[in-house]
C-alpha cells in the first residue's frame, strides 16, 4: 500500500466517522445557543464599531479645533480691553 493512498484512506475514514458521531449535533446546538446569547446582547459589529470611531476622532479635531478658535478670541478680547 502507498503511503499517500494509506493517509488518504485515513482521513476518509475519520472524516466519516467525525460526520456520523454526535459532535456534528452538539456543534449545530453549541452554535444555535450562542446565537441567541448574543442576539440578546446588545452587541455590535466590527464594522459598526470601527465607524463609530471615525466619528467620534472628527469631533474630537472639531472640538480641539474650535477650543483654539475660542481662546484666539479670548485672548483677542482680552487684549482689546486691556488696549483700551
Amino acid at each position: 500500500m502507498n503511503k499517500n493512498n494509506f493517509f488518504d484512506d485515513l482521513q476518509t475514514k475519520m472524516q466519516q466517522a467525525l460526520e456520523q458521531s454526535p459532535i456534528k449535533d452538539i456543534e449545530k446546538n453549541l452554535k444555535s445557543v450562542m446565537s441567541q446569547g448574543f442576539s440578546k446582547l446588545d452587541l455590535v459589529t466590527r464594522e459598526e464599531f470601527d465607524i463609530q470611531a471615525q466619528v467620534l476622532a472628527r469631533t474630537r479635531a472639531k472640538l480641539e479645533s474650535l477650543e483654539a478658535r475660542v481662546a484666539a478670541l479670548e485672548a483677542a478680547a482680552d487684549a482689546n480691553k486691556s488696549g483700551t
